[in-house]
């Protein structure tokens, strides 16, 4: 059984123009989906649609099954029950997902209070733990930290931690590292993949950049200029891709990788 089955998906602003054209896709439990493409290729609002998150004006139409709840079409009440429970999301830039007038601790705690009804000292305690389970030090200096006082590295673990705060089946990670420098990018992707792996999560994960999704999912969708161009194990695209625009993909990774070997002193 699915845990996320996307049929005909389909997103469309108010003058009826077409961002997302009918992509199909299956999420099985514990699997690992990659969504790949250039920017403005439709990933980011395939996941805002499958989330019932897309901004005011757009629609979307045909079917997003989550956790055996239709997304498409249900009311934002009914899904505020499916939402952190069966799914979440960290986006690209944690400054702007988090609010900057509200302390690390308060924002690790609303989600903690609301889904786990803690409260007092084993609230603060739940939250502490979060920290920690993301690697973060002095994880009390952290919770007093507003997000502008804490590096971009942290503000991104701290995105991940209110994600898994809830404990979610799937986890949708929309360009997670895009803004991090490649050390950062590096420690955030081995953080991820340790703990979707010792947590037993699904995991979504979304870029542009094929060898970062080649590093932490099983299978691909390669999406261009909204629609599906292909799909398949991760393996065999980067083995034999079929599409031109998946082929430019692949040449595109092995030409950086080699460019990065050959500047390694």
């Amino acid at each position: 059984m699915s845990l996320l089955d996307v049929k005909d998906l389909s997103v469309r602003q108010a003058d009826g123009r077409e961002l997302v054209k009918g992509i199909s896709f299956t999420i099985g439990p514990g699997e690992r989906l990659g969504l790949i493409g250039e920017s403005g290729s439709g990933k980011s609002l395939t996941a805002l649609a499958v989330m019932g998150l897309l901004p005011a004006g757009m629609t979307a139409s045909g079917s997003a099954v989550l956790d055996g709840t239709e997304i498409i079409g249900t009311q934002d009440r009914r899904l505020d029950a499916v939402r952190g429970r069966a799914a979440t999301v960290v986006f690209q830039e944690p400054l702007t997902a988090l609010d900057p007038l509200t302390r690390v601790g308060r924002l690790l705690a609303e989600p903690l209070r609301r889904r786990r009804g803690l409260r007092g000292v084993a609230l603060r305690a739940a939250v502490l733990q979060s920290l920690r389970e993301v690697r973060l030090g002095d994880p009390e200096r952290v919770a007093r930290a507003y997000p502008h006082e804490i590096s971009g590295g942290q503000r991104q673990r701290v995105a991940i931690a209110m994600a898994l705060a809830c404990d979610p089946k799937l986890l949708i990670a929309d360009e997670p590292t895009t803004a991090l420098d490649v050390t950062v990018q590096a420690e955030v992707l081995a953080l991820l993949d340790g703990l979707v792996a010792d947590k037993g999560m699904t995991l979504m994960f979304i870029s542009h950049d094929l060898a970062v999704v080649a590093g932490v999912t099983d299978r691909i969708v390669v999406l261009k200029d909204g629609a599906a161009v292909e799909s398949g194990r991760v393996r065999d695209i980067v083995h034999e891709p079929r599409h031109a625009y998946t082929r430019s993909l692949v040449e595109s990774a092995w030409a950086l990788e080699a460019e990065l070997d050959r500047m390694a002193p």
